[in-house]
């Protein structure tokens, strides 16, 4: 009891907080990453290449790992672009058939005679305009953005085998194959640079602009992001148009590398690009996510199509695989938040 409270005859406070003493703390930084879903991509990434490394004496060659980069470069870098449509609450389908109508139209400029930056540009274009087709049915109509790129699915692939029936373009002028089958240094392909290039612009853009923000702003609550003086209508559009842009870029390195474009090119892409940025960490219904996990996504897809591909594993084995996959990662969230709900609720 202290000298005053003596003095006044009353008790001792027993309220007082304790001096000198440092508040707790937040995770440091280390702690936090080894919780996120990153780092268990991480974890993931090392047990596939380990499980390949021992299932194959051929996985862990140079120009073999190079040749693994193949699977996954063209699928990531539209995955990169169709994660910034997934944050704003949207979803692209159409991005396969996008692939299929571009490489069309590059074929049939090159038929005609163009050169090599003539019909890159060609493809690019049908891109853009594939994109701004889908905004605008989103942002200016209001269709669902599920709806509206289901039917401009059908029509992309539709209008590529409506020009191309059952043939092939073959004839694609000197300099175009650089763009699938070359290599900047020794092993490492265009493909892989280009790719790296893009998560990394893809990043910065995500992580430390405005845009960024936005972009989460609009997929976490667009109201609010309208009351706050956001153009989400305009954000989305133009989300929609690069990632068309990137379907077409896509576009030109899977032609280039194929030497030959078919109506039925990319087949079935779609599934795995959506589940390369659901499996990196990006909500399906948007708001949340980032590019490190997308971009650790593909790679682990693509280690897993690899090794699977060495020990002659059937595509339709594969395609199973990656649809148990998607509804693994889409399954998870809901099962551990039930759970935690489940735990509280009983008091443990």
């Amino acid at each position: 009891m202290s000298t005053l409270d003596s003095i006044a005859g009353q008790a001792p406070r027993t309220d007082a907080k304790p001096r000198g003493r440092i508040p707790d703390r937040g995770e440091g930084r280390i702690a936090g990453f080894l919780k996120s879903w990153e780092a268990i991509l991480i974890v993931l990434f090392l047990a596939i290449f380990t499980a390949n490394s021992l299932a194959s004496p051929y996985f862990l060659d140079v120009w073999n790992l190079s040749d693994a980069t193949f699977n996954f470069t063209e699928k990531a870098i539209v995955a990169l672009a169709l994660a910034f449509v997934i944050l704003s609450g949207e979803i692209d389908i159409s991005v396969a058939g996008t692939i299929a109508l571009a490489s069309t139209v590059m074929g049939a400029t090159a038929a005609a005679g163009f050169p090599t930056p003539v019909v890159a540009l060609a493809g690019l274009g049908v891109g853009a305009a594939c994109g701004a087709l889908n905004g605008a049915l989103v942002t200016v109509l209001g269709l669902p953005s599920i709806v509206a790129t289901i039917g401009t699915m059908s029509l992309f692939r539709g209008l590529a085998y409506a020009i191309l029936g059952d043939g092939a373009y073959t004839a694609y002028p000197d300099g175009f194959a650089y763009f699938g089958q070359g290599y900047v240094w020794a092993w490492l392909s265009f493909e892989f640079v280009a790719f790296l290039a893009f998560a990394a612009v893809a990043g910065v853009v995500l992580h430390a602009t405005t845009v960024g923000r936005a972009v989460r702003a609009c997929g976490h609550n667009p109201l609010a992001a309208r009351f706050s003086g956001l153009k989400v209508g305009r954000i989305k559009f133009r989300l929609f148009v690069v990632t068309g842009l990137a379907a077409s870029l896509a576009s030109v390195m899977l032609t280039s590398r194929l030497g030959s474009t078919r109506p039925s090119i990319a087949q079935g892409w779609e599934l795995e690009i959506i589940t390369m940025v659901v499996l990196g960490g990006v909500s399906i219904n948007g708001g949340s996510g980032g590019i490190p996990g997308v971009v650790l996504a593909a790679f682990v897809m693509g280690l897993v199509t690899f090794g699977l591909g060495l020990l002659n594993v059937p595509g339709i084995i594969m395609s199973i695989f990656i649809g148990l996959m998607l509804i693994a990662v889409i399954a998870l969230p809901v099962l551990i938040r039930r759970a935690t709900i489940l735990l509280r609720g009983t008091g443990r």
